[in-house]
């Protein structure tokens, strides 16, 4: 359910009522006409000392309510973002010239969504998630490439996936979705809501 949704108003690719589904045909047609990883998106956390921190993660999943991308656990994101319980993300699509953006609370995926991803992997992808310490310090490439050959040779060509290695959910409290307009009159639409399950308020904003 939403409320002052603004519907007359949000027309076009700003039509529905469920900001997963528009969310998805987003992400829909940016995969006609972006060049390359039209699920990029910049993934933001805070550490302990609330320093902030960004990097490109891929948005692998729309769930009907969630975001989810694959990382290991480990890494400076996921002890960031399951330390903090919080993460934004923005998605720009350069040839659709829409973006969204999201915050909201973080939960571990690790059960059946991360087993399915993981095998869908390529082998050498499913490997080098054994490889690789992510985050940590490295002398260099050649101590990567051993680790490497050492994961091919113990996990063989049907790799488990590894207990620190899984999907972070990310359950939104916002969501804007913006477009470009002409003469930088953008269109933009904010969803918000007090709490997850929560009816969603939608409001327009100036560019």
């Amino acid at each position: 359910m939403t409320h002052n949704d603004l519907s007359s108003d949000r027309q076009g690719i700003f039509a529905g009522d469920d900001p997963f589904a528009l969310a998805r045909e987003w992400f829909a047609a940016a995969e006609l006409t972006e060049p390359n990883d039209p699920d990029a998106v910049a993934m933001a956390s805070v550490d302990a000392q609330g320093m902030p921190n960004v990097r490109t993660v891929l948005l692998r999943v729309i769930a009907e309510d969630s975001f989810v991308f694959f990382t290991n656990y480990e890494s400076a994101k996921g002890e960031e973002m399951l330390g903090a319980g919080k993460a934004a993300f923005i998605w720009h699509s350069k040839t659709q010239r829409r973006q969204i953006r999201v915050r909201g609370t973080v939960e571990r995926e690790d059960g059946a969504v991360a087993d399915h991803y993981y095998n869908s992997r390529s082998l050498p992808s499913r490997l080098g998630a054994w490889a690789s310490d992510q985050s940590r310090p490295i002398t260099d490439r050649g101590v990567l490439e051993a680790r490497f050959s050492q994961a091919e040779a113990e996990q063989g060509d049907a790799p488990k996936r590894p207990k620190y290695w899984g999907g972070l959910r990310i359950f939104p409290l916002e969501i804007e979705f913006w477009a470009d307009g002409a003469h930088r009159l953008h269109d933009r639409f904010r969803w918000t809501r007090r709490e997850i399950g929560a009816s969603w308020k939608i409001e327009r904003l100036f560019p």
